[in-house]
Formats: structure tokens, sequence, C-alpha cells
């Protein structure tokens, strides 16, 4: 599923709404710094800005899970 057919299609609230709710829930401990940047990952599906798919961002997260398990 790609960024330009439709199901991800540019949504600046949605886009806010993610990353305002990633700013709340960011502290100092590693797991949520994590969960506040896979929020922020995924509101770029939404940010007309950004050219994303969701295999990007699971790719992308992989790799930052994996390299913090290291």
């Amino acid at each position: 599923m790609s960024h330009d057919d439709g199901a991800y299609g540019p949504d600046v609230e949605r886009t806010k709404t993610l990353r305002e709710v990633a700013d709340d829930i960011r502290a100092e401990s590693s797991e949520s710094k994590m969960i506040a940047a896979i929020l922020y990952r995924i509101s770029d599906l939404y940010d007309p800005d950004e050219e994303t798919s969701p295999r990007d961002i699971y790719v992308n997260m992989r790799e930052i899970i994996r390299t913090k398990e290291s």
C-alpha cells in the first residue's frame, strides 16, 4: 500500500493530534521516547509534506528497535 493510494492521504488535524500525543508522552525513559518516535513516524503518513508508507515506517522502526536492543 503506498502513500499515494488515498488510504493515508493528507490529514493535517490527524498529523497534529498524533504529534501532540507524542509530545505529551515523551519523558526521560527510553520506552516513552521510543513510543513518541513511533507516533511521530506514523504521523508522517498524514503529513502532506512527507512521502512515506506503512512499510517504510515498519522497516524504519524495526531498525531502531534492533539497534536499541544491541
